[in-house]
């Protein structure tokens, strides 16, 4: 029997104590090898070059070139999965911008370096270092910017009233192909579950919206879902959707469902979105690990909504569509370069 090759690992970051940690972490499971560390961006590209790993996890407040400097560049030079370790008492603009360049993922490093907290992010630090060796780069696709959306035509009844969508790893780099497509005229609300730490969903909004036509926010308990604005849910917290008597539909962020692996969930919001547009509703699931959507888009099915989920071949990581195609929830599965189209055509 072939023995199973180790995924290689490059860890950068400038404090000796955090490199020991999060290499002895990693290295905790058999299936991952740290190849190397750097102290900061730059010995990082020289490393890359001569010891090839798979993935790097990388700081992002680092001396003579930081994390989103590192990552510019090495996207450039060779692309390669990166995984961004962040605290949010650095600089949150920082890590959005790192995701921009081309890092797929952020985790947030507890602010205090005691041992047990580092060891706190262990499980998921080395889940996600697994799932990112196995990522194969998608179609290359340039960044639109507004100048480029859908040109539409007459406007007619739409039989949707919300298009919901479920994204995790990779999300920001498709969001940001993606929602730039969009005309300025979309008739009804989007709302967004992106997988993402708490305290970067409200400046990832605002990237975001400084790219697109249509405006997107961070939602806030109690903001009326409108036409052409994209709400985008706040990280630690779920979105469901609440009528009220005046027929008007508002955001709510509750805490609940516990149990959810994420907060906020795909499952939760699809599920909110059947039990209160019934059939009108369009759902969407793309690139992510695990598989979150699938519950949700169940539901969106039962009550004659439809469900879209992006293929296989644009996926970072095509872990969530992928549970929604097997459980034959999907009415069609759409590149990512064709998204937008499809969405629209729907609407």
């Amino acid at each position: 029997m072939s023995e199973v090759r180790s995924i290689r690992v490059l860890v950068v970051d400038d404090s000796a104590f955090a490199r020991k940690v999060i290499r002895e972490m990693l290295m905790s499971s058999p299936l991952i090898n740290v190849v190397a560390v750097a102290r900061d961006g730059l010995e990082a590209l020289e490393l890359v070059a001569a010891e090839a790993p798979d993935v790097v996890v990388c700081d992002l407040i680092m001396p003579k070139l930081d994390g989103v400097g590192f990552v510019r560049r090495q996207m450039a030079a060779r692309p390669l999965p990166i995984l961004i370790l962040s605290s949010i008492s650095e600089d949150a603009e920082k890590a959005v911008d790192a995701l921009g360049a081309g890092a797929i993922e952020i985790i947030r490093k507890p602010t205090a370096l005691a041992n047990d907290e580092l060891h706190s992010i262990r499980e998921r630090l080395i889940g996600q270092v697994l799932a990112l060796a196995s990522v194969t780069r998608p179609e290359s696709l340039t960044l639109p910017t507004s100048q480029h959306a859908l040109k539409v035509g007459a406007a007619h009844p739409s039989p949707v009233d919300v298009v919901v969508l479920g994204i995790s790893t990779g999300g920001p780099q498709a969001l940001r192909y993606l929602i730039p497509l969009l005309p300025q005229t979309f008739p009804v609300p989007i709302a967004i579950v992106l997988h993402m730490p708490v305290g970067y969903t409200a400046l990832f909004a605002e990237k975001l919206n400084e790219l697109s036509q249509l405006e997107v926010r961070e939602v806030r308990e109690g903001d009326t879902l409108t036409p052409g604005v994209v709400w985008l849910a706040k990280a630690g917290r779920h979105l469901t959707f609440v009528r009220g008597a005046d027929g008007l539909v508002r955001a709510s962020l509750p805490m609940q469902p516990l149990e959810k692996l994420h907060r906020p969930s795909a499952d939760v919001l699809f599920k909110s979105a059947a039990e209160v547009f019934g059939e009108r509703v369009l759902a969407v699931v793309m690139t992510g690990m695990g598989d979150d959507g699938k519950e949700g888009a169940a539901w969106v099915k039962a009550r004659g909504g439809a469900v879209i989920t992006e293929s296989e071949k644009s996926c970072v990581i095509y872990g969530m569509p992928r549970s929604v195609v097997e459980a034959g929830l999907s009415d069609a599965a759409i590149s990512l370069s064709d998204m937008a189209q499809a969405i629209t055509d729907r609407i």
